[in-house]
């Protein structure tokens, strides 16, 4: 016998089921690669069978989420297709709970709750994103970005004092570095791929140093060495605000990145991000008082 409740419960799976339909078949119409194209549409076709199979039960014709579906459709163009859909799979905590509370309620359903959670998911896998087969070249070259630049920024905040040098300084390290890493990159790849996957290697480690890089040295940029703040009753130059500001810039690149890679990839989140925090910040420390050493030791003041 199904209830008010149950019957409210039924209508939102069906609403679910129609609004992912809709999301694939957005997706598999723009995807270029036909191997996509396929797994796509093969997961929208699911979908929408599953959704028949609550409209036998409820005899009514729905309309897909729009809010739900636009959201996740620009996401998944924007950051790509897999975490657009893995992140759509977390966001829904509360379709899951609803299957799991309509089991040995509903007939047939024992086998939806299945194809959900194992069908779905291995078509998933199937999916191949370029982006995604060079993630150990971006984690290069942003990982080596973050601990050397921020080392570098760290001990010339306090070696020079002046946001402007230190900027310029750290520019030219980072440009210099991204050369050399992507270089690097390309002549270790080359040992073990055609020259093209190499080159595409090399490219995208260069590019996230190269973002990195850049994001870093904004805050020095912007604000002048001659500034001043009180911060809780003491006063605390601009060129050591910039630095916390680019501390905090660093802690939002890895928070960023690693949850894209946990969810895109299926990776611990905590365990990565702790990580990258601790090497990072920790180089920021002992590169901040290397350059105290340096200024105090040999009485430079720019």
């Amino acid at each position: 016998m199904i209830d008010s409740k149950m019957m409210k419960d039924i209508l939102s799976l069906q609403r679910s089921e129609l609004t992912d339909h809709y999301m694939y078949l957005k997706l598999a119409k723009r995807e270029k690669d036909p191997h996509n194209k396929e797994v796509l549409e093969k997961i929208a076709k699911d979908e929408y069978r599953h959704y028949h199979f609550w409209k036998k039960i409820t005899n009514e014709e729905l309309k897909p989420r729009r809010l739900h579906l636009w959201f996740y459709y620009i996401i998944s163009i924007i950051f790509g297709i897999t975490f657009g859909v893995r992140l759509m799979e977390l966001g829904e905590v509360k379709t899951q709970y609803l299957y799991k509370e309509l089991e040995g309620k509903i007939e047939g359903i024992e086998k939806l709750v299945q194809e959900e959670e194992e069908h779905e998911e291995a078509l998933i896998d199937k999916l191949k994103e370029e982006k995604l087969n060079y993630v150990g070249s971006i984690v290069l070259g942003l990982n080596d970005a973050l601990v050397e630049l921020t080392g570098t920024l760290a001990g010339l905040t306090f070696a020079l004092a002046n946001s402007k040098i230190v900027a310029l300084s750290g520019l030219i390290t980072g440009i210099a570095a991204s050369f050399s890493m992507a270089s690097s990159e390309y002549l270790a790849k080359k040992q073990e791929e055609s020259h093209s996957k190499a080159l595409k290697s090399a490219f995208y480690t260069g590019v996230a140093y190269i973002i990195a890089v850049v994001l870093l040295i904004l805050p020095y940029l912007l604000m002048p060495s001659d500034i001043t703040f009180n911060i809780f009753g003491v006063i605390v130059e601009g060129i050591y605000v910039s630095l916390a500001i680019t501390i905090l810039v660093v802690v939002l690149i890895i928070l960023v990145f690693n949850f894209y890679i946990s969810v895109a990839k299926r990776l611990n989140f905590k365990k990565r991000f702790f990580e990258m925090v601790t090497i990072s910040l920790g180089v920021a420390i002992l590169s901040f008082v290397i350059g105290y050493l340096v200024k105090t030791i040999f009485n430079i003041d720019i």
